[in-house]
């Protein structure tokens, strides 16, 4: 698999494109008065406590309030071991609780916080291993059981929020979640700075390493430069070593030591200077982001379009990974970069309900405000001729639409409960081919997702984390006409209405005419189709109604008013 990364730059809009064979697959967009909000830290102040919910609200001088939960507050319970030497401490459930990425080395980048691979090793077993060839429980299962039932008890030892917090409180927190409709964002007061190689979590005390590392010797050296950082500046607070740090020689991990002290300073600094709401720590910029969470030896090359640009991202570059600086390129053609490699094509078919597929089935995609329902056509695919069954037509659709689907999920990072109904097929096998077939598709995916075959048919429910706004509301905007519901009342049914109006202020109306002013297309419906129903306004009130066409009223609305 070839990976690209394509980057259009402006003074106005920064764009990412993610290209895995040549196909986009993920989209980052940033536009200069809507620049995202999540890893920022802000001195908020407590707008409301809700007892009820265990949760508050915070006034951090966005549109709208963030919402903090009582567990976001508190001090999260200490995790299993990390390993026989090393007990593990609250960072390791903070780590571990947190979004997991595409490599072994990244960040979220839409959370910007420690990725579950990158926590300490929790000792559970794996799903497969969790039977016995005995049929008894074995040790890993039973420490996962020990540690649900030990979250259970601590989640009914929880202070509650009213103990916490108080209204007019000024607290230091960070955006986990982007505010996505009504909602507002999602915030902890467990702060967590990402770096290339380092998670610093300032609100902890622990050295925790990533569980794929796995050389012993390495993990303590990399442990032994991060103690002697801490000690030589009295340096206090938790750090995550992520899989990239490995192997990487010591003036990198100190480079992220330098760059958390200096900006856990900084925001200690702001914290205590300035009132609350306020903004103490913007998160990097999105290319900066992408190249720190994402960039592995993956990337076949990054192409960048502005000079600017350029010049940060070879710097970036040069820093972190000197090896990759050579698939920098600078695209110069005139040609709109976009174009030239075909994002812009993909993110209009993005926009569009209905995804063609090369067989000549397609999938349409309905977005609710409740959930997100996908369903699977033959469309123009009517098989092969050399096998001529209605299964293996029905199979091979099914499953190019599996890759499509999570291609499309990735791409408009749609989140929340995904519903997908696929082409019903009789045969048990083939129905379990397309769920594990999703299932691998999905690890592909850096957003953490879960797929539910709740069907015989072919019904399949898949959960998948989001943290910012999904490509339909990035880049479009609300119907004005249709208010967003997609359907505008027919004209025989504006026309009934019109009617039913009459009737009610019929008798109000003085004056010796009526004068009725409506869209030109209901002016129309009333000479034609529709024009009983303008006879019988006209007895209704027993004189002449004129109808004057008005193209600025609404297709829905009308107005009446006496001559």
């Amino acid at each position: 698999m070839t990976k690209e990364m394509i980057v259009s730059a402006t003074d106005r809009e920064t764009a990412v494109a993610i290209l895995e064979d040549d196909q986009v697959v993920e989209f980052f967009m940033e536009r200069e008065r809507q620049q995202g909000v999540v890893g920022n830290v802000y001195k908020g102040r407590v707008s409301k406590v809700l007892p009820g919910m265990q949760s508050s609200f915070i006034d951090l001088g966005l549109e709208r309030d963030g919402f903090l939960y009582v567990s976001d507050v508190i001090t999260p319970a200490e995790a299993l071991e990390d390993d026989p030497d090393e007990p593990s401490t609250p960072a390791d459930d903070v780590a571990a609780g947190l979004a997991s990425d595409v490599d072994g080395g990244g960040l979220d980048v839409a959370d910007g916080r420690a990725r579950q691979s990158d926590a300490p090793d929790d000792g559970a077993g794996d799903d497969e291993a969790s039977q016995g060839a005995n049929g008894h429980t074995p040790p890993a299962q039973a420490a996962g059981r020990n540690g649900d039932r030990r979250q259970r008890q601590e989640r009914a030892a929880q202070p509650n929020i009213e103990d916490l917090l108080k209204e007019g409180q000024d607290v230091l927190v960070q955006v986990v979640k982007e505010p996505i409709g009504t909602k507002g964002a999602r915030i902890t007061s467990h702060v967590t700075i990402p770096g290339r190689f380092l998670v610093f979590m300032p609100t902890v005390d622990h050295i925790g390493v990533s569980r794929k590392i796995e050389s012993r010797e390495e993990r303590a050296r990399l442990r032994g430069i991060v103690r002697q950082f801490r000690e030589l500046h009295a340096f206090n607070g938790g750090v995550i070593i992520r899989t990239a740090a490995a192997n990487r020689p010591d003036a990198d991990i100190l480079g992220d030591l330098d760059y958390f002290l200096q900006v856990w300073k900084e925001i200690k600094h702001k914290s205590e200077t300035q009132r609350s709401p306020a903004v103490i720590y913007r998160e990097q910029s999105l290319v900066a982001k992408l190249l720190r969470d994402l960039l592995t030896d993956e990337f076949s090359v990054i192409r960048i379009d502005s000079p600017e640009e350029f010049r940060r991202v070879t710097s970036l570059v040069e820093r972190i990974m000197p090896a990759m600086l050579p698939r920098v390129k600078l695209y110069t053609r005139d040609f709109p970069i976009f174009e030239e490699y075909g994002v812009r094509t993909e993110i209009d078919k993005a926009l569009r309900s209905k995804v063609w597929l090369k067989s000549g089935g397609y999938i349409v995609i309905n977005q609710t405000e409740a959930l997100v329902a996908i369903d699977v056509n033959t469309g123009r695919y009517v098989g092969k001729k050399t096998t001529g069954r209605l299964e293996d037509t029905i199979l091979k659709t099914n499953l190019e639409a599996v890759k499509e689907i999570v291609r499309q999920l990735r791409l408009r990072d749609m989140g929340g409960i995904v519903v997908l109904d696929f082409i019903d097929m009789e045969d048990k096998k083939n129905r379990q081919k397309v769920f594990q077939t999703l299932e691998g598709e999905l690890r592909r995916d850096r957003a953490p997702s879960k797929a539910i075959q709740v069907s015989d048919f072919g019904l399949i429910i898949i959960t998948r984390k989001r943290v910012k706004q999904s490509l339909e509301r990035l880049m479009t905007d609300q119907c004005p006409y249709c208010s967003g519901t997609g359907t505008i009342k027919s004209s025989a049914t504006v026309c009934q209405e019109i009617l039913n109006e009459f009737r009610k202020v019929g008798n109000d109306l003085d004056g010796h005419g009526v004068l009725l002013r409506v869209n030109p297309e209901i002016a129309e419906a009333l000479q034609g189709d529709e024009r009983g129903v303008l006879r019988e306004v006209e007895q209704v009130v027993g004189r002449k109604v004129t109808v004057r066409p008005d193209a600025y009223l609404h297709h829905e609305q009308f107005d009446v008013m006496s001559l």
